[in-house]
């Protein structure tokens, strides 16, 4: 068990030191320790990513605590949250000692601007993982000995049908349904998610 905490928290500790762009950027380092370890498959990070998400608190960290939680109860839950914002807290407190000496400079200017483009791939890459396990039957699987992932059809349909109504449905509710729909608090509509998954679930059994 000790091994498995010192894993935890070596694990979340990479991912919230190179997971630069915010909580769905860790989305690509949880898959890749989902895949290495086998604590969780592919569709229960969709899950906790849909908890994590209704939850309140920055994304990251709850992903964080609930894959630690899955793997190894509370104290892997406190383990890995820990790995994760122990990088943050390293960095901010370097930034404030030197940020007046180096607010200026070109070199830390230039390396910001590189920083975004990679930034902008992790989440692109969170955005597409998470639309084709939710909207369509298609996989990414890596190839053996290789690091590019190649699609792969999971089952015989091509698409979702339930998740691509539910996406339909609340994309009209939230931007093209009457004032008083469009006004409700986002909770409501996570609520109602909940209750059709619930009863889509019960029909598909």
């Amino acid at each position: 068990m000790i091994t498995t905490y010192l894993q935890l928290f070596w694990e979340f500790f990479k991912t919230g030191l190179f997971a630069v762009g915010g909580g769905m950027a860790t989305l690509p380092f949880l898959q890749a320790i989902g895949e290495s370890t086998g604590w969780y498959t592919y569709t229960d990070l969709m899950n906790m990513l849909a908890v994590s998400e209704s939850t309140p608190g920055p994304i990251g960290i709850n992903m964080a605590t609930y894959v630690g939680f899955t793997a190894a109860g509370i104290p892997g839950a406190i383990i890995a949250t820990l790995g994760e914002v122990t990088p943050s807290i390293i960095v901010i407190l370097i930034v404030a000692a030197v940020l007046h000496s180096f607010r200026n400079n070109k070199y830390v200017d230039r390396a910001f601007y590189g920083l975004r483009p990679a930034s902008t791939g992790l989440i692109g890459a969170a955005c597409v993982s998470v639309i084709l396990e939710v909207l369509t039957s298609v996989r990414l699987i890596a190839q053996q000995g290789g690091f590019v992932k190649a699609p792969a059809l999971d089952g015989g349909s091509l698409f979702n049908v339930p998740g691509l109504l539910l996406a339909a449905a609340l994309i009209v509710l939230t931007n093209f349904a009457p004032k008083k729909v469009t006004g409700l608090h986002p909770i409501v509509f996570i609520g109602l998610s909940a209750v059709v998954g619930v009863a889509f679930g019960f029909a598909g059994a």
